[in-house]
């Protein structure tokens, strides 16, 4: 049985010349607003023929390094100096965004655990589905951008997925590259079921994430990663002219066993290692302490395997089960 069409509306026509401003419409109806929608801000710039890149920011609503970049995009970048087309979404999950949340304050959503979505199912479903079928399969490049958000925190790094196709995973790779992060990650997904991820590169499209940083904010130096990777990967693709600006970055890894390290206790975090720095396998990455009474002596979390701690759990207070270290293995050229 066929799906039924989108509700989802765009208000500005996605394949005209020019620069255009305007929204993806969703009908939802609230108590403060019967006939209400949710208005996802889109731009789309297009100069003639040429590739499409797919730019996206706010797929988690607490994460601000993409819309950062890509709101700056819809401003500086004029339609003169495009070949082809650029489509820009900031705020991809736009009421988690104005929230500043994960997840979707409107139903509990996590967009990016919900593709390929249903064009009749949640507001989040919905969004989700309008990107699979409608965007992403006009676009030959898609890059979506990630941090940390409020419970993680990551050296800035660049991602392409370990796939089955050789080919399709050397043009994820080339653009990863391009993209120049400090360090650019070759990594599984935990759980990569209902990911964005997951969707695009079942289309065969060249797909790019990130992990820039975290703790539910910006930095300046996260900002101009964001920035200049987004240009380098729009010149990577040939719809900005020049070659990308690249700096020496260190390449890493997170496919082998004992990457991950999660909680087995709550707790009080004490970090013993930095971000960055490097790590044997049994030294100690961090304690965690009781916070229900003194005096008790606390559990030393250990270091699965050689590396650098690539990731950790950015809060003071740390539950069971949460992530609490991600150890990356640093790939030799």
């Amino acid at each position: 049985m066929s799906l039924p069409d989108s509700p989802i509306v765009p208000t500005i026509p996605l394949y005209a010349e020019g620069k255009n401003h305007g929204y993806l419409r969703l009908p939802y109806s609230r108590n403060d607003s019967a006939w209400g929608s949710v208005m996802i801000p889109i731009t789309v710039i297009r100069n003639g023929s040429g590739p499409t890149a797919l730019l996206t920011g706010g797929n988690h609503g607490d994460e601000y390094e993409g819309p950062i970049a890509l709101q700056a995009l819809t401003h500086d970048l004029e339609p003169a100096e495009v070949t082809g087309r650029i489509i820009i979404v900031p705020f991809m999950n736009h009421p988690a965004f104005l929230a500043g949340t994960r997840v979707s304050p409107l139903d509990g959503g996590n967009l990016n655990r919900l593709f390929p979505g249903r064009p009749d199912g949640t507001v989040t479903q919905k969004i989700a589905d309008y990107f699979i079928r409608t965007l992403v399969p006009m676009a030959d490049i898609v890059l979506d951008f990630h941090s940390g958000g409020k419970t993680l925190e990551f050296v800035p790094f660049a991602a392409a997925h370990v796939l089955d196709d050789a080919e399709h995973q050397g043009r994820c790779i080339a653009a990863m590259e391009a993209f120049n992060a400090p360090y650019s990650m070759t990594l599984r997904e935990i759980d990569p079921v209902g990911m964005f991820d997951t969707s695009v590169e079942a289309l065969g499209k060249t797909f790019v994430s990130t992990e820039i940083y975290g703790g539910g904010t910006a930095s300046a130096r996260s900002a101009r990663i964001a920035r200049k990777g987004t240009v380098n990967v729009l010149k990577h693709a040939g719809i900005l002219a020049g070659e990308p600006d690249c700096a020496p970055s260190t390449a890493i890894d997170t496919t082998p066993a004992g990457c991950y390290h999660f909680a087995e206790m709550t707790g009080m975090m004490e970090p013993l290692v930095d971000l960055g720095e490097t790590v044997a396998e049994g030294d100690a990455l961090m304690r965690i302490w009781l916070t229900t009474n003194t005096g008790d002596p606390p559990l030393t979390v250990r270091s699965k395997r050689d590396g650098i701690l690539a990731g950790r759990h950015f809060p003071g207070l740390v539950k069971l089960g949460d992530c609490l270290a991600v150890v990356a293995s640093p790939i030799e050229d």
